[in-house]
């Protein structure tokens, strides 16, 4: 499993349809493609929502982004991340 950050803007209409029956239904989605969904955080500024997702490959999480935007109108960027640990030994290769 591979760990992605998906950033989420919210459009106007997306807004007057938050609810926790909502977010059951994303969470049933990641699930779906195989996902496993580790934290979720809303924010203030450019950005209002970030979570942080274990997916199988890039393919799951192209389809886990494209459908969470159509189901819940967020417009997501997704990035694959590696852990510090990851990284240093990346980086030192």
């Amino acid at each position: 499993m591979a760990t992605y950050l998906m950033f989420g803007t919210l459009t106007q209409e997306a807004t007057k349809a938050v609810s926790a029956k909502r977010t059951e239904d994303a969470l049933a989605l990641i699930k779906k493609y195989g996902g496993e969904f580790k934290a979720g955080y809303a924010l203030l500024g450019e950005v209002d929502f970030v979570v942080i997702l274990d997916l199988p490959d890039t393919e799951r999480a192209i389809q886990v982004s494209v459908g969470l935007s159509r189901l819940l109108g967020i417009s997501f960027r997704t990035a694959p991340a590696v852990s510090i640990d990851e990284f240093d030994k990346l980086a030192a290769a």
